[in-house]
């Protein structure tokens, strides 16, 4: 199950996002009215999530306001910006700021949820990968700098590629 944080200052958008993802079983959503609601929730010890939905346009802090927050804390969580505001600068500033994905709402519900599962899906499973990657190759690291013998690795065309 993949724990997802949605936040958005629409409530009734909330409810029916919320449904619609949990449906599946496949995710558990907590929402949040706005941004200073989440990171509240986020510095919470016990609530671990693995990416979040934003909505772009919230009174107090925005959407990119709240992605520039996490992202100036080192926290690379996945984060989908999700809204109806489709201005192109929009959608640059968003991934220039480390957003994942940009969804726009609005058009057939089932198939604009459908593609909002999809990214968290894609997201989620990418940055599982980076991490999984970073500790194998921590792992070698450890391994080749413990060995007690002067020891180095080399690939198919003869570079070092690790040494202890």
């Amino acid at each position: 199950m993949i724990p997802v944080l949605y936040v958005d200052d629409e409530s009734a958008l909330l409810d029916i996002t919320k449904h619609y993802l949990e449906r599946s079983g496949e995710f558990r959503v907590d929402t949040a009215t706005s941004a200073n609601e989440a990171i509240s929730k986020l510095m919470e010890q016990e609530r671990l999530y693995e990416a979040i939905i934003s909505d772009f346009q919230m009174p107090e802090m925005n959407g990119i306001e709240f992605l520039k927050k996490i992202r100036t804390t080192g926290n690379t969580i996945p984060f989908i910006i999700f809204t109806g505001k489709g201005r192109e600068e929009v959608v640059i500033q968003a991934l220039n700021e480390g957003a994942d994905s940009y969804i726009q709402k609005g058009g057939e519900p089932k198939a604009q949820f459908a593609e909002l599962a999809h990214k968290i899906r894609q997201s989620v499973q990418q940055r599982r990968a980076e991490i999984n990657i970073r500790d194998l190759e921590r792992r070698e690291g450890d391994i080749i700098n413990f060995l007690p013998d002067a020891t180095f690795a080399i690939d198919t065309h003869g570079i070092v590629i690790a040494w202890n």
